[in-house]
């Protein structure tokens, strides 16, 4: 019996033990919910429009993209690939008169330079496989017009060519490459003068020789000039003259003429010459051309 009794006192103590703790624990779940409603109460009006923000958002982010998608579709099916246009063009001049065997060259005596040109931007157009392209130099006919939008008949149709018996019109780098849509033309002469063909006149051309689908490049057109035979240029002047150039290698005073002869004769011989009489002793070059003009009108 006192067996029994100690088993159900103990029952009793353990049910009671059991029964603190679920109202310990019921107290504590009751508690949590009710910080929870409290933070619910006082975030939902911050966090709501927040989330709402970023889910519209994202939905309009993949939507845009979705739209995107179906326009690009669209217009490849419409326009599957379109063509692009580009045109060579000659970055400086000529310089002038040109001679044969002599190197032709741009202004201030620089190699010549040729850009690729993007007509919609007028930029060098320095990207894409065209930007590195190889381009040759061609000689065209003086009277070519290169004003007005030229087939590629009619540039071959204006191409000049050496004449028979004689060597390739153009010696030296016809070829060069366009490094980020410029080129340059360096160490190129005539080998014949331009007297014989039909204008009297040449223009340099430059074109692409490699292909690209779906880009047209056109070529670039110098404008016209005269070659002159390489022995012509032992009468050119010199712009500007150094100072220990002949004094007929200035404007106005032919080689070996009257008045060369009445400079060397006063022991005026040189550029440096002449400009130290004009600033010192101008007297004596006013003496020497009215001896030249008195001498011209007794002849």
């Amino acid at each position: 019996m006192s067996q029994k009794r100690e088993f159900e006192e103990g029952k009793g103590r353990i049910e009671g033990g059991s029964s603190e703790d679920k109202r310990r624990r019921f107290k504590s779940v009751v508690q949590e919910v009710m910080r929870l409603q409290t933070v619910k109460h006082f975030l939902e009006p911050v966090l709501e429009p927040l989330i709402r923000k970023v889910v519209k958002e994202e939905v309009e982010l993949a939507l845009g993209k979705h739209l995107a998608g179906i326009k690009w579709i669209c217009e490849k099916e419409t326009h599957p690939l379109e063509s692009r246009n580009l045109q060579l063009k000659f970055l400086n001049n000529l310089s002038l008169p040109v001679f044969t065997s002599a190197r032709i060259e741009g202004d201030e005596g620089q190699a010549i330079r040729v850009g690729l040109i993007d007509p919609s931007t007028g930029q060098i157009f320095s990207s894409g496989p065209a930007s590195s392209a190889k381009l040759e130099v061609f000689v065209v006919e003086g009277d070519f017009n290169s004003v007005s939008d030229w087939t590629d008949e009619d540039i071959r149709n204006n191409i000049v060519r050496e004449r028979e018996g004689k060597k390739p019109l153009l010696n030296g780098n016809v070829f060069a490459v366009l490094n980020d849509g410029i080129g340059v033309m360096d160490e190129i002469s005539f080998t014949d003068n331009s007297s014989w063909t039909r204008s009297r006149k040449f223009r340099l051309g430059v074109r692409i020789v490699d292909q690209f689908d779906y880009v047209k490049i056109r070529e670039a057109i110098t404008e016209s000039f005269v070659v002159r035979d390489h022995r012509g240029e032992l009468y050119k002047k010199h712009h500007p003259p150094s100072l220990f150039d002949e004094v007929w290698r200035l404007e106005k005073i032919g080689k070996d003429g009257a008045f060369h002869r009445r400079l060397n004769l006063s022991n005026i011989n040189t550029v440096k010459d002449f400009l130290t009489h004009f600033h010192l002793n101008s007297s004596k070059l006013r003496q020497v051309r009215f001896v030249f003009l008195t001498l011209c009108l007794c002849d």
